[in-house]
C-alpha cells in the first residue's frame, strides 16, 4: 500500500526537524568545543587580552564548522544508526573546519592572536562532543529499544565468524526489524578463538553449541559458512541437532550483493548445501551469441530437465522458444510460468508425441527453430526393463525421427541430452539412449545440422528421482528405502545441469559427446541420513533405513565414460569432450533400426538382447530382462548360437548358461 500524501509530508516534516535539532546540536558543541579550549588553555582563567579574539574565534570557528559539516552532509543521517563510517566523516569535517577556522584567526587578527595550542584543543574537544554524542544517542536508542522488546527477541548464535559471519552479525545488529538478539558466534577455526566482532565473542567451536545453547537460552544458530563443503555441512547440521535448536543457512556475498536486504535471504538448509558444489560459472557472453533471436525448440518441454532448460534459455532472449511435450497439464503450466515470468518471451507449446514424424515435421515447418534440444525420454531403469519396447521406441526412434525432422527442416543445431547410464549399460534405459547416441553420431556424417550429445547424472528433484521419494518417506513416519549400503551416484542440481547444457551447446561443433562434471559421487545411504537430518529428525533413532537390494537394471557404481573413451578439454572446465574409437556407419545404422522395427513388431525380446549386445558390446542385460528373454521361442537358439556348436547339446544347460554369458 502506498502512502498519502498527507503522509508524506508528514514524514518530510519530519526529517526536517530532526536535521533542525540536528545541526543545533552541533552548533552548540562547537561553540563549546572553542570556550572549553581558551579555559582549559588557561586553567580557568583566560586573560583579558585574549577575551575579544576567543570571541571572534567562537563565532567563526561555529561559523566554519557548521558550514563544512553542512557541505559534507554530515548530519543528514540518523544518529542511531551511526556507523566507524560515520565516525570518520565527522572527524575529517572537523578536521577542515578546524584548519578553516585557523586560517580565518590568522587572516582577521594575525599569527599571535590565539595561542597555536587552542586550535589542537579545541579540535580535541570538537570531535569528543560531536562523535560522542553521536555514539550515546545510539547507545540510549538502542538500549531502550532492547529492553522494551527483551521478551521478543529471538536469542541467536552464529555459526561461522569469517566475511559472511560478520556481514550477517552487523546486519542482526542494525536491523532490529529482524527482533534478534545475537549472542555470540562459534567457528572451528582454533585461532578465532575469544575474539571479539563489533563487541559479540566467538564463544567456541561447533562442539560446544549444545553447552552454549543450554548456557545462554539460545533459540536458533545461523549457519554463515557459505564455502562449507557436503562434509562440513553434515557435521555442522550433526552439531545442531544434538543440541536441539533450530537452525537456518545464510547465503554467500555475491547473493547477498544482489538483494536489497541480508535478513530476507537467511532460509533453510537444503539438500544442495550437503552436496557442496560451487555455483557453475557460464560463459554468458558466448551462449548468448549462439542464442539470441533465434528461434529454439525443446521436446520434452514439460518434463523436469526440459522446463529448466526452457528457463534458461528464456534468459537469453531468443526470437521465439517452442515447447514440445505429450504431457498436456504439465505443458499448460510451464506455458504459465514463463508468460509470467518472461512477459516479452514468444513461447509456442505444442502438443505430440516424439515418434510421430509427421507431428514433429508440421511442428518444425511451422515454427522454422534453428536449435532443437531433445530432451524427451523414458528414464526411469526399472519401469524400462518391464517396458523394453516402449524404452526402444522412445528412447532410439523418438531421437531418429527427432533428427531426422530436425534435418529436413534445416535445423542448424541439435542437442541430445543422455546419460551417464549409457556407459557401460546394465539396463534397458541405458542400452537405448547409448543406441540414441550413436544414431546422432552417425546422422552427422551426412548432414549439414549440427548433433552433440551432453552426458550427466542424477538430477537432484527432477520427477520421480530419489530426493521427492525419500521426502515422502520421511514425511510418512519411515522407513526410508535404500537399495544397497554401498549404492552410489553422481548428482548436479536441476539448474546447473540446465546450464551446463546451453554451455555445450555453445562449445560444440559437431559430433561430439559431452561428459558434465558431477563432482564425487555420493553415497545414496549417506544422502537418505543428510535428507532426515534436515528434517530436524535422527536416523535410525527417529527414521528407520531399510535395505531393499538393487533392482533389475541397476548398477552399484555409475562410471562417466568409457576405457577406450578419451576424455578432452574443453573451453569450459566443467565440460569434457570424448574421443570415442566406436563408429557407426549410417547404412549400418539404418539396418539396425529395420531390424528393430521387425522385433518390435514381434515383440522378440531374446532378439532385441542380441541385436543391443551385437551392437553395444558392453552392454550388460539385468536378470528381469533375461528372464523375459528365456520365454521366448528364440532365445534357445540365440544361445547356441552365440555359444558355437559344442554347446547345442543340452538345451537345459544352454539356457542356463546363457545369462552368465550375457552379463559377463
Amino acid at each position: 500500500m502506498f502512502p498519502g500524501p498527507l503522509s508524506i509530508r508528514r514524514y518530510n516534516m519530519e526529517r526536517i526537524r530532526r536535521r533542525i535539532l540536528a545541526y543545533s546540536v552541533d552548533l552548540a558543541a562547537f561553540a563549546c568545543s572553542a570556550l572549553i579550549a581558551f579555559e582549559l588553555r588557561f586553567d580557568g582563567a583566560v586573560p583579558a587580552a585574549y577575551i575579544r579574539p576567543m570571541g571572534m574565534a567562537l563565532c567563526l570557528w561555529a561559523a566554519l564548522k557548521w558550514t563544512s559539516f553542512l557541505v559534507c552532509r554530515v548530519s543528514w543521517g540518523n544518529w542511531r544508526h551511526t556507523s566507524a563510517y560515520d565516525v570518520v566523516r565527522v572527524i575529517a569535517a572537523n578536521t577542515v573546519g578546524s584548519l578553516a577556522s585557523g586560517v580565518g584567526i590568522v587572516l582577521l587578527l594575525g599569527s599571535r592572536s590565539v595561542p597555536h595550542s587552542v586550535y589542537i584543543i579545541d579540535w580535541m574537544v570538537c570531535c569528543f562532543l560531536t562523535v560522542g554524542g553521536r555514539l550515546a544517542i545510539r547507545g540510549i536508542v538502542n538500549t531502550t529499544w532492547s529492553k522494551q522488546t527483551e521478551g521478543d527477541r529471538t536469542r541467536t548464535l552464529i555459526y561461522g565468524a569469517g566475511s559472511a559471519g560478520q556481514a550477517l552479525l552487523h546486519e542482526l545488529l542494525q536491523n532490529q526489524n529482524l527482533m534478534s538478539e545475537v549472542i555470540g558466534l562459534v567457528d572451528d577455526d582454533l585461532r578465532k578463538a575469544d575474539l571479539k566482532l563489533l563487541g559479540k565473542r566467538v564463544l567456541g567451536t561447533g562442539k560446544s553449541i549444545g553447552a552454549l545453547v543450554r548456557k545462554h537460552g539460545i533459540n536458533v544458530v545461523l549457519i554463515a559458512i557459505p564455502s562449507a563443503t557436503g562434509q562440513d555441512m553434515v557435521r555442522i547440521l550433526k552439531y545442531v541437532l544434538d543440541a536441539e535448536v533450530k537452525y537456518k543457512m545464510v547465503p554467500g556475498l555475491g547473493e547477498l550483493i544482489q538483494s536489497a536486504e541480508l535478513g530476507k535471504q537467511i532460509r533453510d538448509v537444503s539438500v544442495e548445501d550437503l552436496l557442496g558444489r560451487k555455483p557453475v560459472q557460464l560463459d554468458q557472453e558466448r551462449i548468448r551469441e549462439r542464442i539470441h533471436g533465434r528461434v529454439v525448440m525443446v521436446t520434452g518441454a514439460a518434463g523436469s530437465i526440459g522446463s529448466e532448460i526452457c528457463r534458461q534459455i528464456a534468459s537469453f532472449h531468443p526470437r521465439a522458444l517452442v515447447g514440445f511435450d505429450e504431457a498436456e497439464t504439465p505443458l499448460f503450466q510451464i506455458d504459465r510460468e514463463l508468460r509470467h515470468r518472461f512477459p516479452k518471451l514468444i513461447f509456442h507449446p505444442e502438443i505430440g508425441s516424439i515418434t510421430r514424424p509427421d507431428t514433429l515435421q508440421r511442428v518444425m515447418r511451422t515454427w522454422k527453430p534453428s536449435i532443437v534440444y531433445h530432451a524427451a525420454a523414458y528414464k526411469h531403469v526399472p519401469m524400462m526393463e518391464k517396458h523394453v519396447f516402449a524404452a526402444v521406441e522412445n528412447n532410439i526412434f523418438g531421437t531418429w525421427e527427432v533428427a531426422l525432422a530436425a534435418i529436413k527442416s534445416g535445423v542448424e543445431d541439435f542437442v541430445m541430452i543422455s546419460t551417464d547410464k549409457a556407459v557401460r549399460p546394465t539396463s534397458m534405459m541405458g542400452a537405448t539412449k547409448r543406441m540414441a547416441e550413436l544414431v546422432i553420431r552417425a546422422l552427422q556424417q551426412e548432414s549439414k545440422t549440427k548433433f552433440v550429445s551432453v552426458r550427466f547424472g542424477n538430477v537432484l528433484g527432477s520427477n520421480g528421482s530419489v530426493v521427492p521419494i525419500f521426502k515422502e518417506q520421511i514425511a510418512a513416519g519411515g522407513p526410508v528405502t535404500v537399495t544397497h549400503p554401498e549404492m552410489r551416484r553422481y548428482f548436479m542440481t536441476i539448474s546447473e545441469a540446465a546450464q551446463l547444457v546451453l554451455q555445450a551447446f555453445a562449445i560444440g561443433k559437431g559430433g561430439e559427446v559431452f561428459e558434465l562434471d558431477m563432482g564425487e559421487s555420493v553415497k545414496i545411504v549417506d544422502l537418505a541420513r543428510n535428507l532426515i537430518l534436515l528434517s530436524g529428525l535422527q536416523p535410525d533413532r527417529d527414521i528407520e533405513i531399510q535395505f531393499s537390494g538393487v533392482r533389475p537394471g541397476e548398477k552399484l557404481y555409475e562410471e562417466a565414460n568409457l576405457k577406450d573413451e578419451h576424455l578432452v578439454p574443453t573451453s569450459h572446465t566443467k565440460i569434457r569432450s570424448f574421443v570415442c574409437p566406436q563408429e557407426v556407419d549410417l547404412s549400418q545404422v539404418r539396418v539396425i533400426l529395420q531390424e528393430l522395427r521387425n522385433i518390435i513388431e514381434d515383440q522378440d525380446v531374446a532378439r532385441l538382447v542380441h541385436l543391443l549386445k551385437r551392437t553395444i558390446p558392453d552392454y550388460s542385460p539385468s536378470s528381469k530382462v533375461l528372464e523375459n528373454a528365456m520365454l521366448t521361442d528364440s532365445f534357445h537358439a540365440f544361445v547356441a548360437a552365440s555359444l558355437g556348436a559344442s554347446e547345442q547339446a543340452d538345451s537345459h544347460a544352454a539356457a542356463k548358461f546363457g545369462p552368465a554369458f550375457l552379463t559377463n
